[in-house]
């Protein structure tokens, strides 16, 4: 377990932590929540699911994140948190994330930081996780971040499979971690985005989404120098 120099209040635990029975007393009244998320991340996440669309895990870093121990969980109590509550303290998380080693380099994107809410209840799980992951989105973009809601009503589908729901946890959460070339579809809908995703990998597009990227680039009159070397799709289906 790790504790913030700067906010005392900001703690971070690793799944070793729960295994050695090292949870401090006003931690380990919510164990089995954690224990589930633990157990979850890796019997569910690092798997492949036969409604998924596609091949591979569900998340395709959580395996890595979890061996070189950049998988971290916090837990934010209470029953009806106000939304600035949860912005406020989802954005500290966010400010600690991005000063946490490895800041830069290929490591940095198997980071990730769980903000568990355990006192949540179901039926109130979409208008909080749901309404902050929406807001908050675009400032956490702004820093080449991205935020994911997790809970056990998540509606938002599969980008292979409509009927599939990937996001449902059996914790209500919300989870920081690096933006990585494969989020182009998360992002492709907004200029402002996009531009940031441009700036980041525009010469480390993964070869199957360039023909979308230069087209969603070009429907937004982006320019950038990788721009000219993303093939677009009459050249892909040539190839």
């Amino acid at each position: 377990m790790r504790v913030s120099s700067t906010d005392p209040t900001l703690y971070l635990l690793e799944p070793h932590d729960v295994e050695r029975d090292l949870l401090p007393s006003y931690i380990k009244v919510y164990e089995t929540q954690v224990t589930a998320i633990i157990d979850w991340a890796h019997t569910y996440l690092c798997h492949s699911h036969v409604e998924l669309g596609r091949d591979g895990p569900v998340c395709p870093y959580t395996q890595t994140s979890l061996d070189q121990e950049l998988f971290w969980l916090t837990v934010h109590p209470g029953h009806n948190p106000t939304l600035e509550e949860v912005c406020v303290i989802v954005m500290k998380y966010r400010e600690w994330f991005l000063e946490l080693e490895p800041a830069t380099g290929k490591q940095a994107q198997y980071k990730t930081i769980l903000v568990l809410f355990p006192d949540l209840a179901p039926a109130q799980a979409p208008d909080i996780i749901d309404t902050i992951q929406s807001r908050l989105k675009p400032e956490f973009i702004a820093k080449g971040l991205m935020i994911g809601q997790f809970h056990a009503r998540c509606e938002e589908p599969a980008l292979w499979s409509h009927d599939f729901r990937p996001l449902r946890s059996p914790v209500p959460l919300l989870a920081i971690r690096s933006m990585v070339p494969t989020d182009f579809p998360f992002l492709k809908k907004d200029a402002g985005w996009l531009a940031t995703y441009l700036q980041r990998f525009e010469h480390a597009v993964p070869g199957r989404l360039q023909a979308a990227v230069h087209e969603a680039a070009l429907g937004f009159r982006l320019e950038y120098p990788g721009l000219s070397n993303l093939a677009t799709g009459e050249e892909l289906r040539s190839r």
